[in-house]
């Protein structure tokens, strides 16, 4: 079971991030977040920490 909870925590972060991104560019419509900068600039710093988690996962897993 190791590195299973980096591997999913990483997902959630790439997914949420990316999410955050769009409706920070104002590509999704109806939530306070749409169209504010803060979100535009945060969701890509939270996939960046989901990709490290993920990478993190991988080599976890690999060393079994």
């Amino acid at each position: 079971m190791k590195g299973w909870l980096p591997l999913t925590l990483g997902l959630l972060a790439v997914v949420g991030g990316a999410m955050w991104t769009v409706q920070g560019l104002g590509y999704v419509e109806g939530s306070v977040m749409t169209d504010q900068r803060i979100w535009a600039v945060l969701g890509p710093v939270v996939v960046l920490a989901g990709l490290v988690a993920l990478w993190f996962g991988m080599h976890a897993r690999k060393r079994r």
